[in-house]
Order: C-alpha cells, then sequence, then structure tokens
C-alpha cells in the first residue's frame, strides 16, 4: 500500500516494513503513516492476545455441548472490539503527534501498538469496569 506524502514523496507503508521495524527515513513523519503503524502494532499483539485465548477455550470447553461454538463467538467480540478501540486510539496518539509537529520513530509505534494490548489486558483482569 502507497501513501502520498507531505512532502510529496511516496511512503510505503507495508506491513512486512511494520512488523520488521524498517522506516523510510527512520521517522515517521505524516498522520497516516503514524497511525499505520501505530494500529498494525495493536492489531497483531491483540490478535496473538486473542489468538492464545481462543486456543485456551477451545481446549478447556470442548468437552461441552456448545463450548467449541462460545469459543469462537467470544475471541471474534472481544477481538473485534479490540481493533476498534485500537483504530480510534492510534488515530488519537497519531494525531496528538501531528499537531505537537513531533515525529515519530518506529519503536515508538510499537510501544504505542502493544501498550494499547497491555492496558486493555490489565484493565480486562482488574476489577477497576466492576466499580464504574
Amino acid at each position: 500500500m502507497k501513501a502520498e506524502g507531505g512532502d510529496h514523496s511516496m511512503i510505503n507503508l507495508s506491513v512486512q516494513q511494520v512488523l520488521s521495524l524498517w522506516a523510510h527515513g527512520t521517522v515517521l513523519r505524516n498522520l497516516t503513516e503514524m497511525w499505520y503503524w501505530i494500529f498494525l502494532w495493536a492489531l497483531f499483539s491483540s490478535l496473538f492476545v486473542h489468538g492464545a485465548a481462543g486456543v485456551l477455550m477451545f481446549v478447556m470447553l470442548q468437552r461441552h455441548r456448545q463450548g467449541r461454538v462460545i469459543s469462537v463467538i467470544a475471541v471474534s467480540i472481544g477481538f473485534l472490539a479490540s481493533v476498534t478501540g485500537a483504530m480510534i486510539t492510534s488515530a488519537a496518539v497519531a494525531g496528538i503527534y501531528r499537531v505537537a509537529g513531533k515525529n515519530m520513530a518506529p519503536l515508538e509505534a510499537l510501544v504505542w501498538g502493544v501498550g494499547q494490548t497491555v492496558l486493555t489486558l490489565i484493565i480486562s483482569f482488574s476489577r477497576i469496569l466492576a466499580t464504574l
């Protein structure tokens, strides 16, 4: 996927480059690029967490009559909710960086993306939501 940059240079937004932490010029300069990198890290870290949870649920509920269906539904809903939240928060973080006039290093995108998933896990396993 190619996107037009603000300085009229082409920016390659391939998944392989994001996951290998390689960036054109070693910094992320425009909003689309920052959002894309943060979102992909959040997407893949969330996919890893939900995949592990799905396998665990599938194994633990295999003897249940409807356990497999429940596992697929629960993991699907959790993953879709997580991805939707990641889209919004990734855009917010990228927007803040853009408005502040800061460039983002690829490692910062990794920290923001995986950090969203870790924060979601912490909130999910804590009792914070029950008190709201």
